[in-house]
């Protein structure tokens, strides 16, 4: 038996499920009336989606559509990092949104302080973008999941590598 057990705490997502939500967006987007004929176009890339619209109403609808295609699919609407709204050529908007993975090392401080204050016994880690929680009892570490969820993070959160 095992002398101490852990779990990561991670920020991230499946990038296939945001491929998905994005195409059934896309999808919507053609067959909705209200939007049938803005010539709106919605590009994802690496780390980033682009909308390029007719009006900032038209781009209001879009990412309404876009966050709800999300939700169905199970990702946090967390991990967008909506940037400014600017105008395009032919009196288009265009809004760039970024998608935020990883845990930044500030968030990654106040993480592992919460932890630290809260459950003395355990180790906090910070280790690139995750972070690594180590404690000799698994009820401990369970409870420290619990207190996680209950705080408010601008990250979305997730619990891996349960051991």
């Amino acid at each position: 038996m095992a002398s101490s057990y852990s779990f990561d705490i991670v920020s991230d997502f499946d990038h296939q499920e945001l491929v998905n939500a994005i195409d059934q967006t896309r999808r919507e987007i053609v067959s909705r009336y209200d939007l049938k004929n803005t010539k709106t176009e919605v590009e994802l890339e690496k780390e980033l989606i682009t909308i390029n619209t007719n009006s900032e109403m038209t781009l209001t609808a879009v990412v309404d559509v876009m966050q709800s295609k999300a939700i169905k699919r199970g990702l946090s609407l967390k991990i967008f990092d909506y940037g400014e709204i600017e105008s395009a050529s032919g009196n288009r908007v265009v809004q760039k949104i970024n998608l935020k993975k990883g845990i930044e090392q500030d968030q990654a401080k106040k993480l592992s302080k919460l932890i630290r204050d809260s459950f003395p016994k355990c180790q906090a880690s910070i280790q690139g973008d995750a972070l690594r929680v180590t404690s000799k009892s698994k009820d401990e570490l369970q409870e420290i999941i619990q207190l996680v969820k209950a705080e408010d993070f601008p990250l979305a959160l997730q619990f891996t590598n349960y051991r």
